[in-house]
């Protein structure tokens, strides 16, 4: 993914389908100066990752 939708993903009100190795995520937080974002599963909002942008993938 890149961080321009990223980005408008995680600032939109809208909930997009993205996953992560298969797991449904949130995105937080994106940093695009290292190409990453602050995620968390959809089922364990505690468990924050800071993953590369280009293992998300949006599911449309």
């Amino acid at each position: 993914m890149n961080a321009l939708r990223a980005q408008e993903i995680s600032e939109s009100a809208v909930m997009a389908d993205v996953t992560y190795d298969g797991t449904p995520v949130y995105i937080q937080h994106v940093d695009e100066q290292s190409n990453t974002a602050r995620i968390y599963a959809l089922d364990a909002p505690d468990e924050e990752l800071d993953v590369a942008l280009d293992s998300l993938v949006e599911n449309r």
